[in-house]
Formats: structure tokens, sequence, C-alpha cells
């Protein structure tokens, strides 16, 4: 029998009751602030050698009002759960900018952030949760940075473990209530993040709900590393997650096909969704096509049709996109997952996909 959550304990029973939201983009909202290199150095980095604008991690020690207001904007927006600025924290990634030695102080202070956000606006009946995002880094095991060379790699997965382990470690200490693998193109990468995960879990004592996020690249229904959605749950499914997801890279109507496909394949695992914002518009502010009443239009028809128990958005969403899911998916059930679900499938003799 599973160990009860240390953290994140209610996440099981609310999925079950309704459609959870997720927040939106960080990076669409910091562009919308306008920074310049100054806001990224601060005092503490001015003498940095190496370019940091676009180091958005970097905003936490430097701009943390900035991520502060971000994540209390998709708060007020009706988001059950806020991820902590982290995408690119671990120190694989931060070593593109020469500073990977802050990674761990970045996760802490991010986590913190997140933490007093969500605080602020917990209530008895509507408690807010902080997700430690995880995301694929830079650099991929199992695909070549070559094109001559197939076999090349630019690491490894020892060297992803361990970043992984320190940058969730920092989370936890942090605050955070559960962990986020997202934007997940190389299932090597992810399951570096995952085993990583398992030992800071066994280490810790902790047992924190996880949730997992797939990148389907374009219209073959695949993530970069060459599976298709059905596959990458299969890859995935011993970390018996919280949630299974796919988010980025796509807008909603082109995620339709591989959302369903994995609402059918993973069986009692809830089914988290959030799309881009449609497809890249330089033209819109924010970037992408879809208007806040048109991706709400288009996750109500995920939400009618039985496939969502999260539901939030990617690039190019903002507040006012979540305020427009959160809306349009409230009148709809969520579905069925959990252990009672699964329960009821193995009584009726239904194994499949479970």
């Amino acid at each position: 029998m599973d160990k009860p959550y240390t953290r994140g304990a209610l996440l099981p029973a609310i999925l079950q009751q309704r459609i959870v939201i997720l927040d939106g983009a960080m990076g669409t909202m910091i562009q919308r602030y306008k920074l310049v290199e100054a806001d990224y150095r601060g005092s503490r980095f001015v003498d940095h050698p190496k370019d940091l604008k676009g180091n958005n991690e970097l905003l936490q020690f430097t701009r943390p009002e900035v991520i502060q207001e971000i994540h209390e904007k998709y708060l007020a927006a009706g988001a059950d759960i806020i991820e902590t600025n982290t995408f690119g924290a671990t120190s694989v990634a931060q070593e593109d900018y020469g500073l990977e030695a802050y990674a761990y102080e970045m996760n802490v202070a991010a986590a913190k952030i997140a933490r007093a956000a969500c605080d602020k606006f917990s209530t008895p009946d509507k408690p807010r949760f902080a997700a430690g995002a995880l995301g694929p880094t830079p650099r991929t095991a199992s695909i070549s940075p070559d094109v001559n060379d197939a076999g090349a790699r630019n690491v490894d997965f020892e060297t992803l473990r361990a970043a992984y382990y320190d940058q969730a470690k920092a989370l936890l200490e942090g605050g955070v209530d559960l962990f986020l693998v997202e934007t997940i193109f190389d299932t090597l990468n992810a399951k570096a993040a995952i085993f990583a995960l398992d030992e800071l879990m066994e280490d810790s004592g902790e047992r924190v709900p996880v949730i997992i996020s797939g990148t389907v690249t374009d219209a073959s229904g695949r993530i970069l590393s060459g599976q298709t959605v059905t596959a990458f749950w299969h890859s995935v499914r011993h970390a018996r997650p919280l949630a299974i997801g796919l988010n980025c890279a796509l807008g909603a109507t082109l995620m339709r096909p591989y959302i369903e496909e994995l609402a059918h394949a993973a069986g009692a695992t809830a089914i988290s969704c959030y799309p881009n914002a449609g497809l890249p518009n330089p033209m819109s502010d924010t970037g992408f096509d879809e208007t806040p009443a048109v991706t709400g239009r288009l996750m109500e028809e995920f939400a009618r049709s039985g496939f969502l128990n999260i539901a939030g958005g990617c690039c190019g969403t903002t507040p006012e996109h979540i305020a427009a899911i959160a809306k349009s998916v409230s009148a709809y059930k969520p579905r069925p997952c959990g252990a009672k679900f699964l329960s009821s499938l193995l009584e009726s003799g239904e194994t499949a996909s479970v």
C-alpha cells in the first residue's frame, strides 16, 4: 500500500471532486514588464561577465516582487496550483549563464515566493498549492546535438539525476506541495528527474505528489525523442504520478487527439492539460493567436468530453486566459480517477490501461 502524502495531501480528493486549475505562462507575463539587463543583474550580479537578460529564474534574486505579483495575479484569476519560477533553474541549464553555483539558492528562493503567494490566497474551502517546476534542460540524454554524429551526447543520465536531485531538494526546502516534471521532449531526461525525485523522497522521508507532463512537438503525435503519447505514458507510469498530461508546443485544437489518447491510456491516473494559446503570432499582445475566450471555449470542450482533471495554460496564456478556463470548465465533472475508480475497474474485470 502506498504511504500517505506528507505534502499536497488534499489534492487527490479535490481531483475527484472538480477540475483543478493550474496557472498560465510565466515567461509571457514577465515580458509584459519590459525588463532590461539591469533588472536581471540587480546589484548582486552587476559585474557578471555574461549577458543575463532572459534568465528569468534569476529574477527571484533581483526582482522578486515581479514574480510574486505574477503568482498573485494567477491566484486571483482562480488558479488552484501555481508553478515555481524554476523551469530553467537546474545547474545544467544555469551553466549556460555561468550561474550553476546559484541553482540551489535560486530554487529555494522561488519556492518561498510561491509558498507565500499560496498562503496569502488559501482558504479552508479553496486551498492553493505550490508546484515545484522541473523543466527539461537545454541538453538531452537521448538526442544527439550533432547531425553528423548520431551517437554524440552533451549530457549524461547521472549529471541530470544529480542536477534534478539538488533542484528538487531545494524546492522542498522552500516549501512546495508537489512536483511538476514538465515540457518533456526527451523521456530519458524525464526518467532522470523521476529517479531523482524517488531518491529524494526516500532520503527525506517525505512523500510528495508528482505530475508528469510531456510535449507533442508536431502533427506526428510524438514527443521529440520519438515516442507516441501512449508509449510515453508506459515509459513513466512506474512513477505512479498523481497526474499525467501534455503541455506546450501546440494549442488546444491541435492537442485534442493526443490528450484524448492519453486519457484513454492512463486509466485511473488523473489527466492534466495546459496547451499554448494557439499558434505563435508576433502581432498579438501575448505573441500567440488565441484570446482568453477562445482558449476557454476549447478547454470547455475537453472538459465536456471527459478528458480533464487539471486544466491550465502554457506559452501565451495570461491570468485572463486562466480566468476564462476556470469559468468554462467549472460546470463539468472531472474525469474519473484515483483509487476508488481503480478499485471499481478491477472489481468489474476491466484491466486495460490500469
